[in-house]
């Protein structure tokens, strides 16, 4: 069974297509007839509620931009703005998710968005760059450590 994070990925060109471009704020206007012609893509996911769930986090995070300014400084005030640097992630001890992911995700739940799981919001902070799980011979990595500012933690004081 492929995981549903690569199914997506490799997908995202067709989602890329239904979602004008991932425009929240275009995407935050769709209305059922949206709906429709996204579940008739071919190639497109068929599940109703998860297409549904899309627009809804897309208002939603319509409404985090304007109490925060931006989604960026939403999800970058979990870290005060630094790149964090977990003990034992730069040789290979990576979880799926962690305490911080698992506080983001409530979050964002209380907020009103859908499909919004720690381990899916532990992926964001890795893609975004708040969590450098890099291997510690990475160039990638080390630049990232080199150029932003960065927090290092113990990975035993996540509390979940």
């Amino acid at each position: 069974m492929v995981p549903g994070n690569v199914v997506l990925l490799k997908k995202r060109e067709i989602f890329r297509q239904c979602f004008d471009n991932f425009d929240n704020d275009k995407v935050a206007n769709y209305d059922e007839t949206d709906v429709e012609r996204i579940l008739n893509t071919d190639g497109m996911i068929r599940s109703p509620r998860k297409v549904q769930a899309v627009i809804n986090n897309a208002r939603c995070w319509q409404k985090v931009r304007e109490e925060h300014g931006s989604f960026c400084d939403y999800i970058w005030s979990f870290s005060n703005g630094k790149t964090i640097l977990y003990q034992g992630h730069d040789t290979g001890a990576v979880p799926v998710s962690n305490g911080l992911s698992d506080r983001i995700s409530k979050d964002l739940k209380k907020r009103g968005f859908k499909y919004v799981g720690a381990i899916t919001i532990y992926s964001h902070l890795q893609a975004c760059g708040i969590i450098n799980d890099h291997d510690k011979d990475c160039p990638c990595g080390q630049k990232i450590n080199e150029t932003y500012p960065t927090v290092r933690k113990r990975r035993d004081h996540e509390v979940k």
